[in-house]
């Protein structure tokens, strides 16, 4: 179904699910770091729960996809997955250690890994002509609810005092409303037919998305967790009276990261993908050297921005990208391998960012920006292997 301006209900609809699910993990993320510091965690912790976030169940994503392309199940897969992770964000707020906090967080992501596929592939077949709109609609929304959220967290714990498992629980309450416009959400019916292997679809997969999924295997060892970020504008700034300083950069990224979605998906449907991507990935080198070396709060307000943006083109055209490079009846099993790669590989990223901060938090930022630039210039000489 198709409104105004050629906006597909159910992308609208799935954006309502993700900026309420948003809203509430967001109430937790700013505040997350310091959670795990006051459990014990150390940067390794940190970098280790930083990681699973994205890589410990990553796997189910892939099957999750392959599943959505072979049934007409995906608004089941999608309802299962925000469930699930809603049970376990109640069960984070009674973390005693930063162990049981990587547990509770492994599971919640189980619940990402169920829903991500199937979401995006009912995203992609609802706008068909108009993806990069679609997904920069849908990170609108989901970038919202984080700015939301971010801003409640920061008004409970800085303007009311509230502890940390409170916010926590609360985020959790609201988790389970993002339930509701599943209902509305329309699947598009697809023809019986054969059941091909998954491995055998896995490995059919055209090799120009192959190339490319190494692309971005390689740019998620450059972009480690957020909370890496958080940790250094805390370590400047976020002492005494300014310890709301780094929820509030936070809360900046995130104003970038929503507000930049849809024009630069609409721009990347117009000039090309991969010239968006490119400028992306090269932006993030520079992002990088700045958190390295910048030392002044006007320094870090144009450094959070510019994060923001990076995310607001890497993502959504990523995700577009990726289903351009897919075969016809292969969307979610391309998509869930997208998903899968990046969490797999966003793991031993933030471990070792975790390792470096170690030593110093220059040397993690400095990864990062080395690991961009090799990636920025694969891409760039890759780009006509799968034609611009």
């Amino acid at each position: 179904m198709r409104l105004r301006n050629h906006i597909s209900l159910n992308v609208l609809l799935l954006g309502l699910v993700s900026l309420i699910n948003d809203l509430s993990s967001e109430m937790i993320l700013p505040i997350l770091p310091l959670f795990i510091a006051s459990l014990g965690g150390s940067g390794v912790a940190i970098g280790l729960i930083g990681g699973a976030r994205d890589s410990i169940t990553s796997l189910l994503k892939v099957f999750s996809g392959y599943l959505s392309d072979r049934t007409d199940k995906k608004k089941k897969l999608i309802f299962s997955g925000y469930l699930l992770s809603s049970v376990f964000k109640i069960l984070l707020a009674f973390s005693k250690t930063w162990h049981h906090a990587l547990i509770f967080i492994g599971f919640e992501r189980i619940g990402k890994g169920l829903r991500d596929a199937p979401r995006d592939t009912i995203i992609a077949q609802s706008m068909p002509h108009r993806k990069g709109r679609a997904f920069g609609i849908h990170r609108a929304f989901d970038t919202t609810g984080a700015i939301i959220g971010s801003i409640v967290s920061l008004v409970l714990f800085w303007g009311f005092g509230f502890s940390f498992r409170t916010i926590i629980l609360l985020s959790a309450t609201i988790a389970f409303s993002s339930l509701i416009p599943i209902k509305w959400v329309t699947e598009k019916k697809q023809q019986k037919k054969h059941l091909i292997s998954f491995k055998k679809t896995l490995f059919n997969l055209p090799n120009k998305l192959k190339l490319f999924l190494i692309i971005t295997a390689l740019f998620s060892l450059a972009n480690f967790s957020y909370m890496f970020f958080i940790l250094r504008a805390q370590k400047l700034f976020g002492n005494g009276p300014k310890t709301a300083i780094p929820i509030l950069l936070y809360i900046l990224f995130n104003i970038f990261y929503a507000g930049l979605a849809i024009p630069f998906g609409n721009l990347a449907d117009k000039i090309g993908r991969k010239k968006v991507l490119s400028v992306g990935y090269f932006l993030f080198i520079v992002t990088t050297i700045g958190f390295a070396y910048a030392q002044s709060l006007i320094a870090y307000i144009v450094l959070f921005a510019l994060y923001g943006t990076v995310k607001s083109i890497v993502d959504a055209n990523q995700r577009a990208l990726t289903s351009e490079l897919s075969g016809e009846n292969a969307h979610g099993t391309s998509l869930g391998a997208y998903h899968t790669v990046n969490g797999l590989f966003a793991l031993p990223a933030s471990i070792i960012a975790g390792a470096l901060w170690q030593i110093s938090p220059e040397s993690t930022f400095l990864y990062g920006a080395a690991m961009s630039g090799i990636t920025a210039v694969l891409f760039t000489f890759t780009r006509k292997w799968y034609g611009e």
